[in-house]
């Protein structure tokens, strides 16, 4: 995306991956395997596509040869995807891959030519509207499947439970929605969103639930996640800053701890053209 997008770091996205990888739904990748006619290779394009978690979470689950288009805007991403890429496959066919510094959200139909599967992680809540449309519009002329994976949706359960976790969770979703450098961001609302469009445009879509759960052994991650889900509250609302100090404080010792549960509901999309 643009400089006006928000922005993850390096750093985020590898303390996330694993719990990523234990999230996406492994029934939708089964069905894109078997969806696949195996013949020739597979081109994937991964759009957003980050440090590549995406591919290294993917790409040894589907069988054949395979050649990954990986795009993303940041070329400091790009580079640490490419370092990491897999080489083989399910059936340890070979994998190649290419990268791409670009915009997706000004893709065009024929920036996606040859394409078998489409795929994006933790991208569609960041997008707005118009953006989504767009690359909705680009996949559907793509005439293949699309799998996109870990969207948030508003859904958030910590155990044990304390009566400020709804506030803070309604102020952190409205701050989903806002607004960054003239962009509104479609949030919680974007898997929903996106199936509409997808559906409007004659596509067939599955959804399924990709939720992180995070107990002791995601304790770094379940501590970094609180501290941003409860800063990015009380930025909407100011004036939860004092109201949550302590709960706050209180919070971050028992997610640092591992005594902390967290649940973060996110949705999976599996897209095929009817």
């Amino acid at each position: 995306m643009t400089d006006t997008s928000v922005r993850v770091s390096r750093e985020w996205l590898a303390l996330r991956e694993p719990a990523d990888a234990a999230a996406r739904s492994t029934e939708l990748v089964e069905m894109v395997a078997q969806s696949d006619p195996g013949v020739g290779r597979t081109i994937v394009y991964d759009l957003a596509c980050g440090t590549g978690s995406m591919s290294r979470w993917l790409a040894p689950r589907l069988p054949g040869r395979q050649h990954w288009v990986l795009y993303d805007w940041d070329t400091n991403l790009l580079r640490h995807a490419a370092a990491a890429m897999p080489h083989a496959a399910a059936d340890g066919a070979e994998i190649t891959f290419e990268t791409r510094s670009r915009d997706i959200t000004r893709l065009d139909p024929g920036d996606l030519t040859g394409a078998s599967l489409i795929t994006a992680s933790a991208l569609l809540d960041m997008l707005t509207a118009d953006e989504v449309g767009r690359v909705v519009s680009a996949c559907v002329g793509a005439a293949c499947p699309a799998l996109l994976t870990l969207s948030v949706v508003g859904r958030v359960e910590l155990a044990p439970a304390e009566p400020l976790d709804h506030q803070v969770a309604v102020a952190f979703n409205d701050h989903q929605c806002r607004t960054v450098g003239g962009r509104h961001l479609l949030g919680p609302d974007a898997v929903g969103f996106t199936a509409d469009e997808f559906t409007r445009l004659g596509a067939e879509v599955m959804v399924r639930p990709s939720p992180w759960r995070l107990g002791p052994g995601e304790a770094r991650l379940a501590a970094e996640w609180f501290a941003g889900w409860l800063g990015a509250a009380c930025e909407q609302q100011p004036e939860l800053s004092g109201a949550t100090t302590t709960y706050g404080n209180r919070r971050w010792a028992e997610a640092t701890a591992g005594r902390l549960g967290v649940m973060v509901g996110h949705d999976d999309l599996l897209v095929r053209p009817r």
